[in-house]
């Protein structure tokens, strides 16, 4: 039996599988943000606002090394590079939108509205 086939959690669960996947400061935002659409590197890190390029790369590698996210990089100069979500990346929205919702009935802070 795979530790993510019941609902057990002392022993692993779908629920801490799935954190496992998502879990970090900057992935939830990273995927709050490619929901809107394609961005590249720069483009994610302004959007992120106090993340440094190390940590933006790494957790953005975690993301692409779990099947959430796609680097496409183009041969051009100077070069560019894209992230995308993959389909499963996208099967995150409605987690994504949920704590949104739960965000604005119960605010720590403002709440940016979810990207097209």
């Amino acid at each position: 039996m795979n530790r993510f086939d019941d609902y057990e959690c002392s022993g692993g669960c779908p629920v801490e599988g799935a954190l496992e996947q998502i879990s970090g400061k900057w992935k939830g935002l990273i995927i709050f943000h490619l929901l809107g659409g394609t961005l590249r590197f720069n483009e994610l890190r302004r959007r992120l606002g106090t993340v440094t390029q190390r940590t933006l790369t790494k957790q953005l590698r975690e993301l692409e090394a779990v099947g959430i996210i796609t680097r496409e990089v183009y041969a051009v100069v100077p070069p560019k590079v894209e992230y995308s979500l993959t389909e499963k990346g996208q099967n995150l929205r409605g987690v994504v939108e949920g704590l949104r919702a739960w965000g604005m009935a119960f605010p720590a802070s403002e709440v940016a509205p979810v990207p097209a």
